[in-house]
């Protein structure tokens, strides 16, 4: 509340010192980031051997309107994959959402991966958690400039990093930043590199948790796909607390037994799974909006059990059904449908990959003019054809059509197409059709294409219309 009486939007922000852990999920942390950062840092330098087209093995040529993934190469007309993943991708999302909350967040998340990152690295410099809550305490000195500096000196550099790696997935690696170092490079991988590492460098180093908290949309939405069988990061209140309440360890309180004998619960109120939660909850609190479930707070408290050689779980994984005692179900109607679609989605993607057409074809009526009568009392209708080459090998082809008797297809000179191999082109065709007075309307009929000494390539056709003025529209 503010000074008037009414409900502030906003927080200001407290500083944020999270605490080092070790334990099982944050090695689970570390192998994801590692996976992560390898695979987006280094796969633009590896090389893939094709026999037309770039050596690059992921390449996104928006100039030439290609998309090379290893052994696949996708073409402009082939968008609707990049559609079929996204869908995959929040299917999946829905999916692991309803069973493990958000594990998204906490593990495999871009901003959760790239503070992980940053705060390694303030670690690195500045301490763990004491010591830079007294660095940011003392005076400005000189120990405390450098450290700083450096702080920000090493994020600029990993943003920098970020950004430009981004760029090269959009042109030959080694190339490209030979070009961006000696000021050759093309002005959007300039501006995008810069973007980038203006955006990383705020996001994760500047803002962190503020992000999870204001700015992303999912931490909003995530309760309506929560459900009591859902697993979330959640602590053990009747064990922690007892009857009495938490207390710290003391002479009268040191064992089990004796809390017990008192009513009092494990938790010894240390604050370690506070300190570690890189959003500063406490998670003792109840499930929040903040919470990641990122479980470095079970990794802290099973620390402290451990030490204490009483029970771990105090905090730990689990669902509202199981803390009451019950059994929790995975499989529920829900997670079956989002897991049925998700399976149909995928089934549907690979297909369509796998039965990619070798040679693609369609048609667009020109329409300016729609027709044209000539001299002799033909009418003449114009198209433009698309033709896709989506072999590494070149090919002859044949145009032709069926269906309209006696019409002649005329393409200019060309007695035949040549196609190179990964490449499209763009042919005109006129039809001139001598139709008589019996015949007014649209007629249909096909294009044809039949490629020459393929025999592996069959003829593949288009529907096409012919119109004949006189009708009604």
């Amino acid at each position: 509340m503010t000074e008037s009486g009414t409900q502030a939007l906003y927080q200001p922000r407290m500083r944020i010192y999270p605490r080092s852990v070790k334990g099982r999920f944050r090695t689970i942390k570390w192998a994801v980031l590692g996976l992560a950062y390898g695979v987006y840092f280094l796969l633009p330098w590896l090389r893939w051997e094709r026999n037309v087209g770039p050596d690059q093995a992921v390449l996104f040529d928006i100039v030439q309107r290609k998309f090379y993934l290893f052994g696949l190469v996708a073409h402009a007309q082939d968008l609707f994959w990049l559609a079929g993943f996204l869908v995959i991708a929040a299917l999946l999302l829905f999916f692991v959402t309803g069973i493990a909350g958000r594990v998204f967040c906490g593990y495999f998340c871009f901003q959760t991966l790239w503070t992980d990152l940053y705060l390694l690295i303030e670690r690195m410099v500045q301490g763990d958690r004491v010591a830079r809550i007294r660095l940011d305490k003392s005076p400005l000195g000189v120990n405390k400039l450098l450290r700083k500096a450096a702080t920000h000196l090493l994020w600029l550099l990993v943003a920098f990093a970020t950004g430009l790696t981004f760029t090269l997935y959009w042109g030959n690696a080694p190339t490209l930043v030979v070009q961006w170092f000696t000021g050759s490079a093309p002005f959007p991988a300039y501006a995008t590199t810069l973007f980038l590492t203006a955006t990383t460098y705020v996001m994760a180093g500047l803002a962190r948790e503020q992000v999870c908290t204001y700015m992303c949309p999912y931490a909003r939405f995530q309760s309506v796909m929560f459900d009591a069988d859902t697993r979330i990061v959640a602590y053990d209140v009747a064990r922690g607390e007892g009857a009495a309440g938490r207390h710290k360890v003391t002479r009268s309180l040191k064992s089990r037994r004796q809390r017990e004998q008192q009513g009092v619960g494990d938790c010894i109120d240390c604050g370690y799974c506070v300190q570690v939660c890189p959003t500063g909850i406490d998670i003792r609190n109840g499930l929040q909006v903040q919470c990641i479930s990122c479980a470095l707070c079970i990794d802290a408290c099973d620390t402290i059990m451990g030490s204490l050689g009483w029970p771990r779980g105090l905090i730990s994984y689990t669902s509202e059904r199981q803390a009451q005692g019950d059994i929790s179900r995975i499989w529920k109607p829900r997670t079956l449908a989002y897991g049925a679609v998700l399976v149909a989605a995928i089934g549907a993607l690979v297909w369509s990959v796998s039965h990619q057409a070798p040679l693609e074809m369609s048609v667009v009526q020109v329409r300016q003019p729609l027709f044209v009568r000539l001299s002799d009392g033909r009418i003449q209708n114009s198209y433009e054809l698309h033709l896709a080459n989506k072999t590494d090998q070149p090919l002859q082809l044949a145009v032709m059509m069926r269906g309209l008797a006696g019409a002649e297809l005329d393409i200019g000179q060309l007695a035949s197409l040549q196609l190179a191999a990964q490449h499209s082109v763009r042919v005109m065709a006129r039809v001139r059709w001598e139709s008589g007075h019996r015949v007014k309307g649209s007629r249909s009929f096909n294009f044809d294409i039949v490629p020459q000494r393929r025999q592996e390539i069959g003829m593949i056709s288009a529907p096409a219309t012919f119109f004949v003025p006189g009708s009604e529209h």
